[in-house]
């Protein structure tokens, strides 16, 4: 089946981040936005050969199109779970060389592999002989201390000879001794001039950008340099920034939404999704699994404290998802008038406002 994906899907995208972008959380996403591009978790080729594929692979069929993200390295073994992938339904093949977690370099994958760039050519030359739907390749500017402007430029002509034709690069260089996943999102600095520079270059290859950007006011300026817009944290621990992303960056689209972030979408939103966990709950699912992903949609507005607070405390011993859901949004909901409700009190400019996680979220790593 020929990918859903058209180029004007990745002007913006959610980056894949282990542990969070899962199909609970995609849902919600879509929620939110129609046209945005969306990415699992990274998989490792060999857990999707021989895991459980209904747990790693499944999706609902109202997530739209949604790229799979393999961590890998050996050509016959990332192929054949790329060809599974297509076979479950995703739209494209997206390879990871970009973590730079200890783990992901005993494994011979992720952001190591930079310094290999005939190898990633042959994987996913490997990958592409497999399947019908596009091999994409997500990077780093470089690593360690080989992180200039023509180390960067090099690696790319070696692995565009596969035919790629679509590069994600995280405007970062990746320290892979001596810092942590955590450390390598913040202390190596951002030269989005290197991605810029490299567009210039390849004028042809659709090019991403990503690292550092957090509103839809920023991702027009760098649209207007590169091809499209990855963001990571402040998808997740501010999601409302999605609900404007369809009139901010898709509108041009004929079915493109013109709605905001105002409370009367949002709460339109956490009620869809209360009745869809509710539906995961009926067949076994933890409610606190499902509604970790929906505590940061309402930040900095009155009653966002409480509301996260209900959510929090009350998920593991909840029966009822809606009854939940509703409880939470009578927080919200007390401080605004009608008039207020229709306002948006997201905006599309800022910092993201939980860009510092909590303890419990440091295991998160963006690809």
């Amino acid at each position: 089946m020929p990918s859903l994906i058209k180029d004007n899907h990745r002007r913006l995208v959610v980056a894949p981040m282990m542990e969070l972008t899962d199909r609970h959380y995609r849902y919600l996403a879509r929620l939110l936005t129609r046209h945005t591009l969306l990415y699992t978790e990274m998989l490792t080729c060999k857990a999707v050969i021989h895991g459980d594929r209904e747990y790693l692979l499944g999706k609902d069929s109202q997530e739209g199109p949604v790229v799979l993200q393999l961590g890998g390295s050996e050509v016959a073994t990332m192929a054949e779970a790329a060809r599974i992938g297509e076979e479950w339904g995703y739209d494209e093949i997206n390879m990871n060389v970009g973590c730079p977690s200890d783990r992901v370099k005993a494994g011979r994958f992720g952001a190591c592999l930079m310094a290999e760039p005939e190898l990633v050519r042959d994987v996913v030359s490997g990958m592409q002989d497999k399947v019908d739907i596009p091999v994409t390749v997500k990077c780093r500017l470089g690593i360690d201390r080989d992180d200039s402007y023509e180390a960067l430029e090099s690696f790319a002509k070696v692995v565009l000879q596969s035919g790629c034709k679509h590069l994600i690069i995280h405007a970062r260089k990746a320290w892979l001794d001596g810092l942590s996943p955590k450390e390598n999102r913040t202390i190596p600095p951002l030269r989005y001039e290197y991605v810029y520079r490299l567009k210039q270059s390849y004028p042809d290859v659709h090019i991403s950008i990503n690292g550092g950007i957090d509103n839809l006011v920023d991702t027009k300026e760098h649209l207007t340099r590169v091809d499209g817009v990855m963001i990571g944290r402040a998808a997740y621990y501010s999601p409302a920034i999605l609900a404007g992303a369809d009139q901010e960056i898709f509108s041009d689209l004929p079915d493109g939404y013109s709605h905001t972030a105002d409370l009367q979408t949002l709460t339109a939103v956490a009620r869809s999704y209360a009745t869809y966990m509710q539906s995961w709950m009926d067949q076994g699912v933890r409610l606190s699994a499902m509604s970790r992903h929906l505590v940061s949609l309402f930040q900095e507005v009155p009653g966002a404290r409480l509301w996260r607070r209900h959510i929090s405390e009350q998920a593991g011993k909840a029966t009822d998802a809606l009854t939940l859901i509703d409880g939470a949004l009578e927080y919200v909901n007390a401080n605004y008038s009608a008039a207020d409700k229709s306002q948006p009190f997201v905006q599309t400019t800022g910092t993201c406002a939980s860009n510092t996680p909590s303890s419990s979220d440091d295991k998160t790593r963006v690809s």
